[in-house]
């Protein structure tokens, strides 16, 4: 595991002062949108249509702070010239802030679907499985933003790695709804929506894989999204020697 930071190494401390400014807006941006995250599966499972609509109007913020971070990275582009481990510093937060913004456009759309389930009556449902995997894909992005924060490999190794189990819970909560449509006909229109907001949960875990993914190209300057789960098992095994 790498700790501290590459970049506090400048004669300009003013360009140290704006490489720590866009990495802490970036950290800032994720726990908002890990906020909000939690905030629509809670509307969700609650049935809440009063919280999710708060979910849809904090949208807004997150998007600010996107347009905001990407200002920040192309100025330091343009300004500063950077290379090395600070040139990737920014590409990799600019990657970053766009997965953070779409894991806030899911949580919107969870919220969106929430709404509708209040319009309809209850019915027999699979919140339960809803909500593991809910924690599930919450655990991996607060382990990807923390991994960036702490420049930590291995943790973000683990991330990677993890997006399989969740693809995996993904499909196997898909067929419960499948056989529970199926089952229950008046179950259609709910299930439909809980379908939604499972895709949704998703694509939060690959979001927050890609996150990770920048973590390891950060500091290693290795590019693993198209590595097999056996090669990066064996850069970890490398990194332990």
């Amino acid at each position: 595991m790498l700790q501290g930071d590459q970049h506090r190494q400048h004669i300009s401390g003013q360009f140290n002062a704006e490489l720590d400014a866009m990495k802490n807006h970036l950290l800032e941006m994720g726990g908002l949108v890990e906020q909000q995250l939690g905030l629509a599966v809670m509307a969700l499972l609650n049935r809440d249509s009063g919280q999710a609509e708060s979910v849809v109007l904090g949208d807004r913020q997150i998007n600010e702070m996107e347009l905001q971070i990407d200002e920040e990275c192309s100025r330091i582009l343009a300004r500063r010239q950077p290379a090395a481990s600070d040139l990737r510093l920014v590409l990799a937060v600019a990657k970053s802030t766009t997965d953070l913004e779409r894991i806030g456009d899911e949580a919107t759309r969870i919220a969106r679907q929430t709404t509708k389930l209040t319009e309809l009556p209850p019915s027999a449902s699979m919140f339960m499985e809803l909500r593991l995997i809910s924690d599930h894909v919450a655990s991996m992005l607060r382990e990807a933003l923390d991994s960036f924060a702490r420049l930590d490999v291995s943790k973000a190794i683990d991330v990677v790695l993890d997006d399989d189990k969740v693809d995996g819970e993904y499909e196997a909560v898909l067929e419960s709804l499948i056989t529970l449509m199926k089952s229950d006909t008046d179950s259609i229109s709910g299930v439909v929506h809980e379908m939604w907001a499972l895709r949704g949960l998703e694509r939060v875990g690959d979001h927050a894989t890609n996150i990770a993914e920048q973590v390891i190209y950060l500091v290693l300057g290795r590019d693993v999204r198209h590595m097999t789960t056996d090669e990066l098992q064996s850069l970890v095994e490398a990194r332990g020697q």
